[in-house]
């Protein structure tokens, strides 16, 4: 066995815990107890959620100052305010 994980899940006890335990302790009753693997989807839920919210932010505000310029030239152009004239030259380059 090359890896303490590969002993505790064959079901023996390692020395340094065996030398843990109380005296006149039966090691064949005792019962190790590990924690679980950790999950890691909730974590990367969470990041995809925060990044998702994040970039639909950007997208509201892009849509909206998108909206609200267009709006603006429109009142602009339809009141006088704001003229574009686009000239052509008379004479053609050769």
């Amino acid at each position: 066995m090359r890896y303490p994980e590969d002993q505790l899940n064959a079901g023996h006890i390692p020395a340094d815990l065996l030398a843990q335990l109380p005296p006149g302790t039966d090691a064949r009753q005792i019962v190790i107890v590990r924690p679980a693997p950790r999950n890691y989807t909730g974590p990367i839920l969470l990041a995809l959620t925060i990044t998702g919210g994040i970039a639909l932010i950007v997208l509201m505000i892009a849509v909206t100052l998108h909206v609200v310029a267009a709006a603006t030239v429109a009142v602009l152009s339809a009141t006088g305010g704001v003229g574009l004239t686009l000239k052509r030259s008379s004479h053609r380059c050769k």
